[in-house]
């Protein structure tokens, strides 16, 4: 069989939950290989060099995997419990404005790998792992 075909049936086999987790965990993987080397940081050149370097474009599409979701959430047929569409349209706002202050260098990634671990282990059925614990 080839990739393209054993990808094409991996889409069409997965519910739109694991798609969701795939998704996020390729995203939160890309994030986390750069997320500590910006955070430890101590100048604006070095954050400026890491983003350059490929983090801009991971928190780009980690940013557009929120906002994809926060607009799905939104939709009034959406089935998820009142309250956890609430919870998780908050978590993306969090997300796209932590976002813009770790691009404008006010802010670290790791808040962003946590909540999307959070989330990932959610769409797997576990429970969260505690605060630092990957």
């Amino acid at each position: 069989m080839s990739i393209a075909a054993y990808k094409a049936t991996i889409r069409e086999s997965e519910t739109p939950r694991q798609i969701e987790r795939r998704v996020l965990s390729r995203v939160t993987g890309q994030l986390a290989t750069r997320a500590s080397a910006f955070d430890r940081a101590e100048s604006a050149r070095e954050r400026s060099a890491l983003l350059s370097d490929g983090l801009r474009d991971d928190l780009v599409t980690n940013q557009k995997f929120w906002s994809e979701l926060q607009f799905d959430l939104a939709q009034p047929g959406n089935a998820l419990p009142a309250e956890l569409r609430a919870g998780l349209i908050s978590l993306a706002i969090f997300v796209d404005r932590q976002t813009s202050a770790v691009i404008g260098g006010n802010a670290g990634v790791g808040a962003l790998v946590e909540i999307n671990r959070s989330i990932v282990a959610g769409l797997g059925g576990q429970a969260p792992a505690p605060a630092g614990v990957a």
